[in-house]
């Protein structure tokens, strides 16, 4: 049924457990899967004098951070026996997180977008925002969301 599965990571638990049920379907119809990490754009552009070496210092940590979540997809792969499930993985920068796994799921042709939700709700909700529920609003690929 499923023949490309776009999974949003952050390295959070959330997040893990989604790569865990996005691993296991990959796995039953042997899809290929795509960790995606959205690195949010820098929070200080604009303002005042741009630092330079602040900016480095946040892609770095971001793409170390990335480069963390991407590593526990790729041991959620390795695990759980045959068939072995092909993972690519992305960094996608300059976007939102929603925006980010939305584009690319649609750039990718994938059929399924899986990720985590922290289930927050009320006050915390409308202070933070919802990733998930800004990927279910927008996206045009079917979206599983976990908890």
């Amino acid at each position: 049924m499923f023949k490309h599965i776009v999974i949003a990571t952050d390295g959070s638990p959330a997040s893990e457990h989604a790569a865990q049920l996005a691993v296991g379907l990959a796995r039953t119809h042997g899809a290929k899967l795509t960790a995606v990490y959205v690195v949010d754009p820098y929070p200080y552009l604009g303002v005042g004098e741009v630092n330079p070496q602040g900016f480095q210092a946040y892609m770095a940590a971001a793409q170390a951070q990335a480069a963390q979540a991407h590593a526990q997809v790729e041991t959620l792969c390795k695990q759980g026996g045959e068939p072995a499930v092909a993972l690519e993985v992305r960094l996608v920068e300059e976007m939102g997180a929603a925006s980010g796994i939305v584009q690319t799921a649609a750039s990718l042709g994938a059929d399924l977008i899986v990720l985590g939700s922290h289930g927050r709700s009320g006050i915390a909700r409308l202070m933070l925002g919802s990733v998930s529920t800004k990927v279910v609003a927008e996206s045009k690929v079917p979206v599983l969301v976990t908890r």
